[in-house]
């Protein structure tokens, strides 16, 4: 399935039926008078999170939903039928902004919520309404109130506890394939990874989301490489967790990279939790680690963890760190292995 986390989509309500203009006239029955029903409402639109989907690629095949219009009045006081409404479901963690992609109408972020996006028309009244002492036999109805219709934005930003962070071949996709059941593509070239993927990782009898993004480059606030729109999804983690290559001969600069990304995407992703760790360092004899754990310490001005994914160095520890940063509210803890029964 293809990965889409942004996406317009054309809504409109349905209208109102209007109301009837009619007489009860039958033989043998005088004084009849009015009898016109009023017309149906017209369907809504509506937004549901649903499970199952991490993904918003329903909707660039179909981008346009109305809503069925409401049944007009009938005579012998009928009221019309309602139209229909019509739900979009969406992937739980979406966002539904307005037309200049800035106003957030909802968020969804509990499974089930569901949010009326365009309200029906009311049905017009029919005759039967405006009957008074003085207006016996009134020749009038209501028409049916018109639908609403919108141009809206959806916007994808996956719920997870961890969001990795990184340049590109900085082990992101490693540590998570490591870590978790996820098999993220893995290469030895820039920009492997071009859509966001989820793993769940265990530690401790506890079990937490990790996200990985394509990684950052200089720039990407600019839109240099992939850009920066894929930090939208890791906007909701309860921490971050930095990687940095320690083969590379500029430790320090790449740190100042993604951390002056952080700041011009703006919003509180600079201010979150963060751990900063060095990776590979499997394959760093002991000065060259101390090396560059120095200057990484150095450019960080706080702690920093030595991890190496492939070697499974260090990952334990880091998962530990993880752990402490997200609240206990969003950890699942695994249910306790049965004892086997016991038999001679």
């Amino acid at each position: 399935m293809k990965f889409l986390d942004l996406c317009k989509v054309y809504i409109r309500s349905g209208a109102g039926g209007n109301g009837c203009i009619s007489f009860r006239r039958e033989k043998y029955i005088e004084y009849g008078g009015p009898d016109g029903g009023d017309g149906g409402g017209g369907g809504s639109v509506w937004a549901e999170a649903v499970d199952g989907l991490n993904t918003l690629i329903d909707f660039r095949y179909q981008q346009h939903f109305f809503a069925k219009n409401g049944q007009g009045g009938m005579g012998r006081q009928r009221t019309g039928k309602d139209g229909d409404d019509i739900v979009l479901r969406v992937p739980v963690g979406s966002e539904i902004l307005d037309e200049d992609q800035e106003t957030v109408i909802a968020d969804m972020t509990e499974l089930g919520q569901r949010v009326e996006l365009a309200r029906g028309g009311n049905g017009g009244w029919g005759n039967l309404h405006f009957k008074s002492a003085t207006n016996q036999a009134p020749r009038r109805a209501n028409p049916g109130q018109d639908g609403v219709e919108r141009t809206l934005w959806l916007r994808l930003k996956l719920i997870a506890d961890v969001g990795l962070l990184g340049l590109p071949n900085a082990g992101k996709s490693t540590f998570l394939a490591t870590t978790s059941n996820a098999r993220p593509k893995i290469a030895d070239y820039p920009f492997t990874t071009l859509h966001p993927n989820l793993g769940v990782v265990g530690v401790d009898n506890v079990e937490f989301v990790v996200a990985d993004i394509p990684g950052l480059i200089e720039g990407a606030s600019e839109g240099r490489g992939l850009g920066d729109l894929f930090l939208g999804h890791v906007e909701r983690c309860a921490v971050l967790l930095h990687l940095i290559d320690g083969t590379s001969d500029t430790i320090a600069e790449d740190y100042q990279t993604i951390i002056t990304e952080l700041e011009a995407y703006g919003g509180d992703l600079a201010d979150k939790p963060r751990i900063t760790v060095l990776n590979k360092v499997d394959a760093l004899d002991e000065e060259e680690r101390a090396s560059a754990l120095k200057e990484l310490e150095k450019a960080s001005r706080g702690s920093v963890s030595l991890m190496s994914s492939v070697a499974r160095e260090g990952v334990t520890d880091v998962l530990r760190s993880l752990r402490a940063q997200i609240d206990d509210d969003r950890i699942r803890h695994r249910p306790a292995p049965e004892a086997e029964p016991w038999h001679p």
